[in-house]
């Protein structure tokens, strides 16, 4: 008995003249009579057919034609060989999860090499679009296609956007062998992961130093894309391969008055979620919250009441004092200063007169700004949240978190930019509010991240 086939936007349809028993993920569609199923169970449905001894008539597949040579040599660190055999033994499915800094690009060239096969790589950024694309013309080659930023070219090799990739995904479907999703943790979201979804590309690779959400939806990844098949930590590879590090923890008092209110602040919206039952424990829970008080009033004030607490602890003044003797401490060093808000990125950049990346920072003046970092016409710089990911930041040493430490992957992000290899040791300051929630949410990552040999002192210690 034959059985045919074929893709049809984002699905792989069945036909058959011979009523027969098929795979779960088939749905009958009755509009047009056949069998169909989303494309990213196209390898498993290869497999379930000819392991009945079916023979399968296969047209789903539409590969891009080319071709890919090599240029350059790739030369792979112990650990980054080792991660590219643990996917090839998976199947050529997986997540390499490595800090940043520590070469998951290489990884995936190999893989590339590997395989020479036509490979959609997604980014979350069009500087990422860049860097991957000097990259793949470094080591390659090969055509090179770029969906993004206003272009719709396919090459052998594609880059593209997780936003262009989704609202293509019909159209790319069925035209690579290999996905690349670099930072792999955007990808399970309720939009994102379409791309995958839609795909029947067989080979699958995700990159992150952070594969998991505060929202759980990692838990989809093994779906998506296949399971973690190789995890180092900071602490695996520094030293040898990363900058050996340390992370100090520096506690920081509020002055009497932003006590005084923070006090309030607490105590007002603690009184109106223990009066409607509401818990913040997770992301979701912090959704539903939004939405309730868009139509209640009280809670509407109790969560502008959380924010403003929150922000009295992220931009306590206690925090400029200690920046300032810490900027004193390592005049000379390269520094990366990261706040959770523009308010105080602008309030430091202003004080101490150094260059502010925000999001309202045009992508000129950010690249003049990190070209001046790099060559060292500015030894600090200011940032709220755009230099975590997606961008190619030149090595600093030092990193002094002021504000927002409570994420996992934030944090991670963060120290990654000074974890760079390089000589000598980096360091890591993260100043956090006592009396605070600050506190509590810096003691939680940490037990979580294993950091058990992290410097903790108050901010009237010498430093």
């Amino acid at each position: 008995m034959d059985i045919k086939l074929f893709y049809d936007r984002g699905t792989i349809v069945l036909e058959t003249n011979t009523p027969l028993s098929v795979p779960y993920f088939f749905k009958f569609d009755e509009r047009i009579g056949k069998f169909r199923a989303l494309a990213i169970y196209y390898p498993q449905t290869l497999r379930y057919f000819s392991g009945k001894g079916y023979k399968v008539v296969d047209k789903v597949l539409d590969l891009v034609r080319g071709s890919l040579y090599s240029r350059l040599k790739l030369r792979l660190r112990n650990y980054q060989k080792e991660a590219l055999n643990r996917w090839l033994e998976r199947g050529s499915r997986g997540v390499v999860v490595l800090p940043t800094g520590a070469g998951k690009t290489i990884v995936a060239l190999a893989a590339i090499e590997y395989h020479k096969c036509p490979t959609l790589i997604i980014v979350p950024t069009l500087d990422l679009m860049d860097q991957w694309e000097v990259k793949i013309r470094e080591y390659f080659r090969t055509t090179i296609g770029r969906y993004g930023g206003g272009r719709h070219d396919i090459g052998f090799i594609t880059i593209s956007t997780y936003d262009s990739a989704y609202i293509n995904a019909e159209i790319l479907g069925n035209k690579f062998k290999l996905l690349v999703f670099d930072e792999v943790h955007h990808l399970p979201s309720s939009g994102y992961r379409q791309i995958a979804e839609l795909s029947a590309a067989p080979y699958r690779l995700g990159l992150t130093a952070t594969p998991e959400r505060e929202d759980g939806l990692h838990e989809d990844l093994p779906y998506l894309t296949g399971t973690v098949v190789y995890r180092r930590s900071t602490k695996d590879l520094s030293g040898r391969y990363l900058a050996d590090f340390d992370i100090v923890t520096i506690r920081v008092r509020l002055t009497k008055e932003e006590r005084k209110k923070y006090r309030e602040l607490v105590d007002s919206y603690n009184r109106c979620f223990e009066k409607y039952g509401i818990k913040l424990k997770t992301i979701r829970d912090f959704e539903k919250l939004i939405m309730k008080s868009a139509i209640n009033r009280e809670l509407r004030e109790a969560l502008l009441a959380w924010h403003e607490a929150r922000r009295i602890a992220f931009n306590a003044r206690g925090k400029i004092e200690v920046l300032r003797e810490l900027l004193r401490k390592h005049r000379g060093d390269k520094i990366i200063i990261f706040t959770e808000d523009n308010e105080m990125v602008r309030r430091i950049s202003e004080e101490f007169l150094v260059p502010e990346i925000t999001h309202k920072t045009d992508s000129e003046e950010r690249k003049l700004i990190l070209r001046g970092f790099k060559n060292g016409d500015f030894k600090v710089i200011v940032t709220s949240r755009v230099l975590e990911e997606g961008v190619d930041v030149p090595d600093a040493n030092v990193a002094i978190v002021l504000s927002g430490t409570g994420s996992r992957r934030q944090y991670i992000q963060r120290l990654g930019r000074v974890l760079r290899p390089k000589r000598g040791k980096a360091i890591l300051y993260e100043l956090v509010t006592s009396g605070t929630k600050e506190i509590k949410i810096s003691k939680r990552r940490k037990r979580e991240l294993g950091e058990d040999s992290v410097t903790d002192k108050p901010a009237n210690s010498k430093n």
